[in-house]
Parts: structure tokens; sequence; C-alpha cells
């Protein structure tokens, strides 16, 4: 890969993670290619960007960014990040849904919502959470 590809995909990194509510790093270690495909499709139907790229690279891309200096040295492994913009809990929910509870594959890393850090442990929490638009809901019906 060259220096001038390198520098294109940490800009264009570095602009996913611009106006992101959510990001979450994923290791998708043990997956097969046919589940990797599913994974991309479940997380394109939900509206949540997913992009695979070396840990170098995301990085990078992070330390442009404020929020995300204490994630940098949990990139290990196969990683792919997934980045919700409407909805920060939106890839989590995918996520569970997704992972089979006998082998636990893929699994969560850490996730950054709105400048807080949750570790990876935290999946079925952050799956719980209520949508942006549930809250709001809720805060009409209980004025009404």
């Amino acid at each position: 890969m060259t220096k001038e590809r390198k520098y294109e995909i940490v800009a264009e990194l570095s602009s996913l993670f611009d106006g992101a509510t959510g990001v979450y790093s994923i290791d998708y270690t043990g997956l097969t290619v046919a589940e990797a495909i599913r994974l991309r499709r479940e997380f394109r139907k939900a509206g949540v960007t997913y992009k695979v790229a070396k840990n170098t690279l995301v990085k990078r891309a992070l330390s442009e960014k404020e929020g995300f200096s204490a994630v940098a040295e949990r990139l290990v492994g196969q990683t792919g990040i997934a980045i919700g913009y409407d909805d920060p809990a939106m890839p989590a929910r995918v996520l569970n849904e997704f992972i089979d509870p006998k082998v636990g594959i893929p699994k969560l890393n850490f996730a950054v919502l709105e400048e807080q850090f949750f570790d990876g442990s935290e999946l079925k929490q952050l799956a719980a959470m209520p949508s942006r638009l549930d809250i709001m809901a809720s805060i009409v019906g209980s004025l009404q």
C-alpha cells in the first residue's frame, strides 16, 4: 500500500468520525466470509457505517479527534469499526442480535458514545439503551 493510499484512508476514516455519535470497535476474528458479509448487510440496513482498516491507520485517524485518546491501545486483532450517527446505540443493537451466544464472535472491543468510553463487556447494556426517537416519544407522551 502506497503512502498516498494510506493518507487517503486516514482522511476517509477521519471524515467518518466527524459527527459520529457512536463508534464501536469490533473484533471479527473467526467470522467466515459469509458471516462477515451478513454482518455488513445488517449494519447497512440499520443505517450504520462499517469499515475495516488496518489498526495503525485507525489509530492515526482517531488521534486527530477529541475524546478518543484512551482507545488507541485497545485496537488489537482484526478490527472493524461501526459508526452510528443518528442513534448512537444502533450498532450495539445490531451486533447484539448478530452474535452467536454459543460462540461469542464477533466481539465488541470497546465503544465510544458521545465521548464516553464503554468496555466491550457492556454490549448488553448499550444494546438496551433506548433510541433518541424513543426518548423523544416518551417525553411527548408524558407532556400530553
